[in-house]
């Protein structure tokens, strides 16, 4: 990367069932122009294919091994998250003091009903379930570390409208003050 260009690390984030996997497999090598996609339940799949759960923490360890070196290269690359946690602010200040841009875009879903009926959709499809009780505890706090952590530590931010297919574009940190962001996404 030139110094006219600074390396992107894009953050693919939203709740359980919000379609993260396939917003970035489409919007990914379309529209950013990134191939390098790190996601840690595709890793646990590829090391236990018939019992993801067994191969999640080798999958995260190796996740991180492989942001820790595409950082140090200076590379493009995307991550996926609930950011239901706050794991990976840490990294992401770590991208920018190396010169990185980071762009997050949240995949917005209204409803935690919605949620679960999506994960059970893709099980039924052959993909990784989630328990509910997860889906449950993880929805409010992804769109509370969204607003209150990730969002005023990244360069731009964009919530899409993940209900139906393709996503729509609802607002982004160009077009909305983030603190007028909750009230727009009916969260107060």
């Amino acid at each position: 990367m030139s110094a006219a260009q600074p390396p992107i690390l894009h953050l693919i984030a939203g709740c359980n069932g919000a379609g993260k996997t396939t917003f970035a497999r489409e919007f990914l090598p379309r529209e950013a122009r990134c191939l390098n996609f790190l996601n840690a339940d595709l890793i646990a799949q590829g090391i236990s294919p018939l019992n993801n759960e067994a191969g999640a923490i080798r999958a995260a360890r190796l996740l991180l091994a492989e942001v820790r070196a595409l950082v140090r290269r200076k590379e493009t690359f995307a991550l996926e998250s609930t950011l239901s946690g706050r794991t990976y602010l840490r990294r992401l200040r770590e991208a920018k003091r190396q010169g990185y841009r980071i762009h997050l875009h949240y995949l917005w879903l209204p409803t935690v009903a919605l949620a679960i009926a999506r994960v059970r959709e893709r099980v039924k499809k052959g993909g990784h379930n989630v328990p509910v009780a997860d889906i449950r505890r993880r929805f409010h706090r992804s769109q509370r570390h969204f607003i209150e952590d990730y969002a005023p530590l990244v360069d731009f931010w964009a919530v899409w409208d993940n209900r139906g297919h393709p996503p729509v574009p609802l607002v982004n940190s160009e077009t909305c003050p983030l603190s007028e962001l909750p009230a727009m996404l009916g969260l107060i």
